[in-house]
Order: structure tokens, then sequence, then C-alpha cells
């Protein structure tokens, strides 16, 4: 079956191609296709209209959550318009949600991230599937920490992630034997949180931020890469204005999108 999404603040582009997610291909004009939680999905987008193709009627809750669709985007923006700044993001950018990964999957992404190009980390991530990951009809699951438990960096050589192979393997490890656990991360505060991801090899401030927004969904959480970094001394160095309270993490969303296809914006500041 079929099942269509009406909401004026929901588009494809912009939310798979905003540097939250790196499974997701646009395969025709305004469809795209990708492998989340474990299930495959093609979704077309029709102007406001967002439309779930072929999909089993059970698995819609699922697809709500990793979309994020109880969440009220527009008034999240509404509140964002009272500064100038994001309020011009906001009109950019007001399509992308924040996807509900799966964490472990947003852990290892992350990882590979670093100092890394969209391009080759959808490669790595995409290596790492097809070897290790379980067979799907349209492709492969991401591979669970339980079926990459006890794995080296010299098996990890042919997914060509370099210094990251050894990243992984530590995260891997430490997943395993419950020194991370996600359902003690969700339930911390989130700069506990965030430290405790950081007991990870490699795993920084930044990393461990888009692992608590994207995998954990927890909102308040900031991302700073030198795109941000660059963003906050040119709009906000005093820091975010009060509006973003408890959802820094959409206004960072918004003005990394904005920032990022404004080519020169921050140079007129």
């Amino acid at each position: 079956m079929d099942h269509k999404i009406k909401n004026d603040n929901f588009d494809l582009k912009q939310t798979f191609l905003c540097g939250q997610c790196f499974r997701w291909t646009e395969t025709e004009e305004n469809i795209f296709h990708g492998i989340a939680h474990g299930r495959y999905l093609r979704i077309r987008q029709e102007t406001n209209r967002v439309t779930l193709l072929d999909i089993n009627e059970k698995d819609i809750p699922l697809w709500e959550d990793y979309f994020d669709l109880s969440t009220d985007y527009a008034a999240l923006i509404d509140r964002f318009s009272s500064d100038p700044t994001l309020s011009a993001a906001c009109k950019s950018s007001y399509g992308i949600r924040i996807l509900r990964q799966e964490p472990f999957e947003t852990l290892i992404s992350f990882i590979i991230s670093q100092n890394n190009n969209i391009p080759r980390i959808s490669g790595i991530i995409g290596r790492l599937c097809e070897g290790f990951g379980e067979k799907l009809d349209g492709g492969y699951a991401f591979p669970s920490a339980e079926s990459l438990k006890g794995v080296t960096p010299e098996e990890l050589a042919p997914l060509r992630a370099g210094f990251r192979a050894r990243y992984i393997c530590d995260a891997v490890s430490k997943v395993n034997s419950g020194e991370i656990d996600f359902d003690e991360i969700n339930a911390l505060p989130i700069d506990t949180a965030r430290e405790k991801l950081k007991t990870i090899v490699g795993v920084g401030d930044k990393v461990a931020d888009c692992v608590l927004l994207f995998g954990f969904g927890k909102k308040d959480a900031f991302p700073r890469d030198v795109w941000v970094k660059r963003l906050m001394a040119a709009f906000y160095p005093d820091g975010l204005p009060e509006c973003t309270i408890g959802a820094e993490g959409v206004a960072q969303q918004y003005l990394f999108d904005y920032v990022r296809n404004n080519n020169g914006l921050l140079s007129t500041v």
C-alpha cells in the first residue's frame, strides 16, 4: 500500500541532504530510496505531500516516528522567527525534519563522518553494510553491534575507513560490553550523556552531540562543526537566542543548511 503524508514542513531533499544521514539516494526526480531500522523504503515528494510507496501497513508507525511526525515544526518555526537570522533560515530550510535514527547506526556513522566528505562517508557505510549487514530487498541493513562483536581494524580494512576503523572497533566493544548502554544514555541529562559517549575512543563533543540529536531525538543537543562555529561567531557571539531553548538542535539544522546553501553569506557579515 501507499501511505500519504500531508505536511507543509516536510521536504525530502532538505531532510535527507542536510548532513544528518547518509543512506538515502534520489533514484528518480523527487523519489528517494533507503534503509532505516532494518526496513527498505521508497518515498516520493509532491509539493507539500510525501508518499511512502508500497509499504506494509504495520510499518506506518515506524516511519511516522522515524520522520518525527509527532513534532510540530510549524510551531518551532513560529518560535524561531522572532529572531531575524533564524527567521531567514527557517524560510530557506522550512522542510528539514530531525530523523529518529537507530542509535548504534548513528554512532558509527558519525564516527565515520570525522574529517570526511559525504560521498566518502556514504561509501564507507555502504561497504560496512554490504560486508556485515543483513541482505534485504533493496539493499543491506546496517549491522548490529552484536553482529560486529570482536571485529578488528584489519577485518574492517576493506571499508577504507582509515584511522576511523580503530574508533569503530572501540565503539563496538563498548556497546557489546554494556559500558555504553543506549537506554541509560537516553535517560541521562544531556551533559552526562555527552560525557558518557565521549568515553569511546575518537568521539568528541561534535560526534556525541550528533548522536544525541539524530540517534536519541534530544533536540537540545547542538553539534558544532567548522560551519556552525563560523556562523555562531558571525551571528550569535553571545550564544543562541532565548527562542531556541530546548530545541537548539533544530535551530542548528536550519542555520547550518541556510549558511551552507548561501555562498558568501558569512563573508558579508
